[in-house]
């Protein structure tokens, strides 16, 4: 099936207008950003299948055309939604899922001007809050949509508008909506993070920290009484306060000067982050010190160089794929690694119903027990219609179905 078929394209543009798709009301399995409701890579839904039959669990449908990039799904209700570029454009879609993916709407976002440094098209998940739609391009261009009907509401662009600079491979960050504001890291002197209203895309504050935008994406976190907003940046891992962009603390270790990709984890008063190109990863304390903060340094570990593919916490525990492409386990409370193993590949993670859903670059899925007693592996199967580029986008599930993207192609697979 059909979504995006180069310019034309421009005539489900229209029909999107004429023909107003209906956003069903939030369930609690929706998936509607980046990492899930949380941003913690962890679904809550339970009853999902824990061993896959030879050759993995049973494919209901495919849509194809969703066009060039690595935008994930959001999910809320029966509409998903992504992002791809065709036709010299970066597009905003929105698919029925009752209907095996059928077109609802899809809104041109900007022109393509960023080529992703050999691996184009965009990278950002959508975030759903209500009937708005908030989503990013690779070259910067910020949007407000009605999620209904993709009809326009406000753009901003981070680097004309924020001074902000794309990083080398392109912004990939999904911003994080709280309350009134849209969260996103623009990078720079003028705006390192941002917060934007969200009727009109006018800064509330910035924070002019000046470390260049990463590929991370930002989270919320409360930690010694004091609401933040917590990303990974190109030189550390940053902590704002919520209410007007102040900077607290920061933690340089995790980053490194090539791409700093995964979203931090939150536990506690703690703050986990990673990257790979040698890195690895480490956990601050984040304590008052006089009259401002400190991140105190709990271990650092090379045995989680997370590169592309996430890191989530069950328990006590973190699981992550560690470069070259070993799935690591580590005790988050000590730093101590539990097991590794390299069956599964450089994979990205979702955590559902007690298991890990690994995705490999290079295509096969795996099912995981995330247990910390040792590595058990319950079925893998390789992804039919593969690309030629990395399979990146996350697995997401919602309402017992998995959705794996693949650039033009998107799965649904029944697992409950």
């Amino acid at each position: 099936m059909r979504v995006l078929q180069g310019a034309g394209f421009q005539g489900l543009w229209v029909l999107g207008i004429l023909i107003v798709g209906v956003i069903s009301d939030a369930r609690s399995n929706d998936w509607p950003q980046w990492r899930g409701p949380n941003r913690d890579g962890i679904c809550e839904e339970e009853g999902l299948l824990d061993e896959w039959p030879a050759g993995g669990p049973r494919l209901l449908w495919k849509a194809t055309g969703l066009g060039e990039g690595f935008s994930g799904p959001a999910i809320v209700g029966d509409r998903l939604f992504s992002m791809g570029s065709a036709g010299g454009q970066e597009w905003v879609f929105c698919l029925d899922l009752t209907k095996e993916g059928k077109p609802v709407w899809g809104t041109p976002l900007g022109q393509v001007r960023h080529k992703g440094g050999g691996y184009p098209g965009p990278r950002a998940t959508p975030t759903i809050d209500g009937d708005q739609l908030f989503t990013l391009g690779i070259s910067g261009d910020l949007a407000c949509l009605d999620a209904r009907s993709g009809k326009p509401a406000w753009r901003v662009d981070l680097t004309r508008d924020l001074g902000g600079s794309a990083p080398q491979w392109g912004y990939s960050e999904s911003v994080l909506v709280d309350g009134p504001v849209v969260l996103c890291t623009p990078g720079g002197q003028r705006a390192t993070m941002a917060a934007l209203n969200k009727k009109n895309g006018r800064p509330v504050w910035t924070a002019p920290i000046g470390d260049p935008a990463a590929y991370s994406s930002i989270i919320k976190a409360n930690l010694a009484g004091v609401p933040q907003y917590v990303t990974l940046t190109g030189k550390g891992v940053i902590g704002v306060a919520a209410k007007d962009g102040t900077p607290l603390w920061r933690y340089d270790r995790p980053a490194n000067s090539t791409a700093s990709i995964p979203t931090c984890i939150h536990y506690g008063q703690t703050i986990f982050g990673a990257s790979g190109y040698g890195t690895g990863g480490g956990a601050v304390w984040i304590k008052r010190s006089g009259n401002g903060f400190v991140a105190e340094e709990l271990y650092f570990t090379k045995d989680m160089q997370n590169h592309h593919g996430g890191v989530i916490r069950v328990g006590d525990y973190l699981y992550g794929a560690s470069n070259p492409g070993i799935l690591t386990c580590i005790n988050y409370r000590t730093g101590e690694t539990v097991w590794r193993e390299r069956k599964p590949g450089k994979c990205s993670l979702l955590y559902a119903d007690g298991m890990l859903y690994c995705r490999d670059e290079k295509g096969p899925i795996t099912l995981v027990e995330a247990t910390h007693e040792g590595y058990r592996e319950h079925g893998r199967f390789d992804q039919p219609d593969r690309s030629e580029r990395e399979a990146w986008p996350h697995p997401v599930i919602a309402d017992g179905k998995l959705y794996i993207r693949d650039q033009d192609v998107l799965l649904c697979y029944q697992v409950k």
